[in-house]
């Protein structure tokens, strides 16, 4: 069997078999080579360059096992011109190799999109934990001990990435991570950090509904019906957001029958309607609508459900909507429907947490300014600026967004230049992978 059919756990006991608690796959600019910590990684070098869609020459993958856990952690750095790869830690179950690496370089290329398109001094990253089958992820003390062993895997990186928080991984994990590692942000408050990101990532996401609306000449929010799968914590703050907005209504499908509760108390009185789904239901998407707004899975926007969509805007939080980036937004561009590519709207959760470091001011205006029409990099201008280049070119809206962002992510950083690609050199002279 090859090493990308393994599962993490198994890929875990190969890795040991090896003598290794370490492993790298890292690009060699010159060559287009991939180096690797040991020959019998062949195989996944192999997968990276044999026309894997989701491996655009990445800088470096990094693979680690929890000395205690056992646990496969991941790090992996797309392009990092503009500045360290920063990204979130997502704690997630995966079945095969192949579906981890696919989730990382995914990941951390929609990251150097979203923060080069959000005008911010990062590169692209991204932070996995394989979590184990069974429950033992809900134990306390087995998270803190998996956390504070992250932490110390970021720290031997060496700053080439910059972890945060992300699906599977909570408020009171990145507490953990911040004290183990510098290299940490989406803090919590209580330790000098930015707090909650979600009600600006929704009101984001709803600034770019207003700039897909203007580009389409239907002018505002008020009025508009709109279609929600999932209302999580950027869910449930779009609700909010679009009803100061006048909307003339809202469906929103959820799993959580507490949630729905909750949320018909908070919005009582509000043209709100909650319907009750259950996992894999994704009937919500074929809700006759002017917007719709995926909050949930990403893959949603697929063969199996675009043919359904009754929306002339698709616009909403998840990550990494479209399961082919070129399929389904061809499919979503032939039926006249817009596409906003999420990680052109989704901004806010990384902007409100990435410069932490710099400290804070009341109504920030380095991140207030993303929510308004002035500024050449807002979400509203951004959002009319790939949607007008896709008119005038004849491309899908995801192929616009990705000019623009790859472009905007080959800019070096104004201070350190490509600084990270020398950190991840060094940690290929030093042989990383047989330290700690």
């Amino acid at each position: 069997m090859s090493l990308v059919d393994l599962s993490p756990e198994a890929f875990v006991s190969q890795l040991r078999s090896l003598g290794q608690h370490r492993a790298y796959l890292i690009h060699d600019p010159q060559s287009g080579q991939i180096h690797r910590s040991h020959p019998a990684l062949g195989e996944l070098a192999d997968f990276l360059l044999a026309g894997n869609r989701d491996y655009q020459q990445h800088e470096g993958v990094f693979l680690a096992i929890g000395p205690r856990s056992g646990a496969l952690f991941g790090a992996f750095v797309h392009k990092t011109h503009r500045g360290q790869g920063q990204g979130g830690l997502r704690h997630w179950p995966y079945a095969t190799m192949t579906a981890f690496l696919r989730d990382g370089l995914r990941l951390a290329m929609g990251m150097t999109r979203k923060n080069a398109l959000a005008g911010l001094w990062w590169g692209g990253g991204k932070g996995l934990i394989a979590r184990a089958p069974g429950e033992g992820f809900r134990d306390p003390g087995h998270r803190a001990e998996l956390y504070r062993e992250y932490a110390a895997f970021v720290t031997s990186l060496r700053g080439c990435y910059i972890t945060a928080e992300d699906a599977g991984t909570g408020p009171d994990d990145m507490a953990i991570v911040h004290q183990g590692t510098r290299f940490a942000t989406c803090i919590p408050p209580q330790v000098g950090g930015s707090g909650n990101p979600s009600p600006a990532t929704a009101r984001g996401v709803v600034c770019a509904m207003e700039g897909a609306l203007d580009h389409l000449g239907l002018g505002s929010l008020g009025g508009k019906k709109i279609a929600m799968q999932g209302t999580g914590n950027v869910g449930a703050a779009m609700i909010g957001e679009l009803l100061q907005r006048g909307v003339a209504g809202i469906v929103a499908s959820e799993l959580s029958l507490e949630r729905r509760a909750q949320l018909m108390q908070q919005f009582a009185g509000a043209p709100l309607a909650l319907v009750p789904a259950e996992p894999g239901d994704n009937s919500v998407l074929a809700t006759p609508c002017d917007i719709l707004a995926p909050n949930a899975l990403g893959g949603i926007l697929n063969p199996d459900t675009i043919p359904a969509i009754q929306a002339r805007v698709v616009c909403g939080a998840a990550n990494n909507q479209l399961l082919d980036d070129e399929r389904d937004a061809r499919a979503l561009a032939a039926r006249g429907i817009v596409y906003v590519p999420d990680y052109l709207c989704n901004r806010m959760g990384i902007v409100h947490c990435a410069n932490e470091q710099y400290g804070q001011v009341p109504h920030d205006p380095a991140i207030e300014r993303h929510f308004g029409r002035d500024w050449d990099n807002s979400v509203y201008v951004i959002t009319r600026r790939a949607l007008e280049l896709a008119t005038a070119q004849g491309i899908t809206t995801a192929a616009a967004a990705n000019k623009l962002a790859d472009e905007l992510a080959l800019q070096p950083h104004p201070i350190w230049g490509h600084r990270t690609r020398a950190i991840v050199d060094g940690l290929l002279a030093d042989q990383w992978h047989l330290q700690g």
